[in-house]
């Protein structure tokens, strides 16, 4: 277990903490804010490659629902055809029903990391994993635009009383809506009724899929807001940029089938 820390410290804590603190150091104005969002969509440019590919899985999908719905009432009764013909659609819409999770994977340990940098990685003691060629820079200015506290969460105590922190507690709503937007670009426009289904079956997936498009959001602030804040600010640069791999990856898909 130790060597396994000891792995994630050298890959992912040390170089996102190094990265952020030259970033800090370098940028003009010295604003931490403004470093995790360079920092953020540096990440993302990373696994740009990456991100292409999940969007597009998640898309297609996304648009083989009432062709998948068709297959499961046609072959019911037969689970042995019915994987068959699945896996005969998947391929011949070039397309790995598994291809939108390994980028999720991906994320979820930078995700842990950062959540560690935000943490404790700003505490003086904590100065000592940086590199060489990186200085010290002493006590860390954690505020954003001198407005939000990007070391805190929504919600801080002080002896018996709970003190909300407006700026905190908008960004993570504004995480939520972006969630939301990011959410419904991939959601397909469906009819009332699913193909192969009759007005009086409920189309499940739809329903499912509407649930989703509501939860995701709503669980994302349930999550952030005990959460330094600015895990908050990592978050909605990740879901904006997503928004923009989206628009082009569909605007590209638009272009192609138009040929």
């Amino acid at each position: 277990m130790g060597s396994l820390i000891n792995i994630f410290n050298v890959i992912l804590y040390q170089p996102l903490l190094n990265a952020l603190v030259l970033l800090y150091q370098y940028l003009p104005g010295r604003d931490f804010g403004v470093a995790v969002i360079v920092l953020t969509i540096l990440i993302r440019l990373i696994l740009y490659p990456l991100m292409v590919k999940s969007i597009r899985s998640q898309k297609v999908l996304s648009e083989l629902q009432p062709k998948i719905q068709e297959i499961q009432q046609k072959f019911k009764n037969d689970k042995e055809k019915q994987g068959r013909e699945m896996m005969a659609l998947y391929q011949k819409e070039k397309i790995n029903p598994f291809g939108g999770c390994l980028p999720l994977l991906i994320q979820l340990p930078i995700l842990i990391a950062l959540y560690q940098v935000f943490w404790k990685g700003l505490q003086p003691e904590a100065m000592v994993n940086l590199y060489s060629f990186v200085s010290n820079p002493g006590v860390i200015n954690s505020t954003f635009l001198g407005i939000i506290d990007l070391a805190k969460p929504c919600t801080i105590k002080i002896g018996d009383v709970t003190n909300y922190l407006w700026p905190n507690i908008i960004l993570v709503i504004l995480v939520g809506v972006t969630q939301f937007f990011q959410t419904k670009m991939v959601t397909p426009h469906q009819n009332k009724f699913g193909a192969g289904q009759s007005p009086k079956a409920p189309d499940f997936s739809r329903m499912m899929q509407k649930q989703m498009l509501y939860f995701f959001p709503i669980f994302t602030i349930f999550i952030l807001w005990k959460l330094p804040a600015a895990i908050g600010l990592y978050w909605i640069i990740t879901t904006l940029f997503s928004i923009g791999q989206q628009y082009l990856v569909f605007a590209k898909r638009t272009v192609a089938d138009s040929h």
